[in-house]
C-alpha cells in the first residue's frame, strides 16, 4: 500500500479510536509508519533526504518499543504493508500531521491515567513522536531547498538563453551575407 494512503487509514483508525488501548494501538501503528516510511526513502528516496530518512527510521524503530500493546506484541503493523512512497512531500506532509495527532491524544491519555506506566509510556511516546515530526519537518525544509535551487537553476539557464529561448548564431558560413 502507499504511504500516503496508510497514514489516512491510520489517521482515521485513531479519529474514531474510543479509549486509551485503541490510542495507545494507533500511537504504536504511527511510529512502525514513520520507521517504514524512514527505511524506504533512506534506501530510495531523493538523495538530499536519505541521511534524516535515517534518522526518523531510527527514531521509529526505537519508540515502537515505549508503548506497550498487544498489536506491539505481537508485531502486527499496518506499516508492513508498506509498498512505495510514491511522492515523498506528500507522504511526509501526511506524516508530519498524523504524528501531530498521535502526540495530542497521548496528552489526553497520560493526562487521565492514574498510572504511573502508562503515564510515563505515554510521556516517551509523545518526546518520540515530537522527535520523529522534527525529522519530517526538516525533510520538507530539504525538499523545498531542492526546489527552490531548481527553480533558481531554470531561471538563470533562461536568462543565458535570452527571452526568446537559446538563440543561435549563424548557420554557417553563408549566413548574414546577401
Amino acid at each position: 500500500m502507499e504511504a500516503e494512503r496508510l497514514v489516512a487509514v491510520i489517521r482515521q483508525a485513531l479519529a474514531r479510536s474510543r479509549g486509551t488501548p485503541d490510542i495507545i494501538a494507533e500511537a504504536w501503528q504511527a511510529q512502525a509508519l514513520a520507521q517504514a516510511v524512514g527505511s524506504r526513502l533512506a534506501a530510495s528516496g531523493p538523495k538530499e533526504l536519505r541521511g534524516e530518512a535515517g534518522g526518523l527510521s531510527e527514531i521509529g524503530g526505537r519508540s515502537n518499543g515505549t508503548l506497550d500493546h498487544p498489536a506491539a506484541r505481537a508485531g502486527v503493523a499496518r506499516a508492513a504493508q508498506l509498498s512505495e512512497v510514491a511522492d515523498p512531500r506528500a507522504a511526509l506532509t501526511g506524516l508530519g500531521t498524523l504524528l501531530g495527532e498521535v502526540g495530542i491524544a497521548l496528552v489526553g491519555v497520560a493526562c487521565e491515567t492514574d498510572e504511573q506506566s502508562l503515564y510515563w509510556q505515554c510521556m516517551e511516546a509523545i518526546d518520540a513522536a515530537d522527535e520523529s515530526t522534527d525529522r519530517v519537518h526538516g525533510m520538507l525544509r530539504l525538499l523545498d531547498e531542492r526546489d527552490r535551487e531548481r527553480r533558481q537553476d531554470l531561471e538563470r539557464s533562461r536568462e543565458r538563453d535570452g527571452p526568446h529561448g537559446v538563440l543561435h548564431g549563424p548557420a554557417g558560413p553563408a549566413a548574414g551575407r546577401p
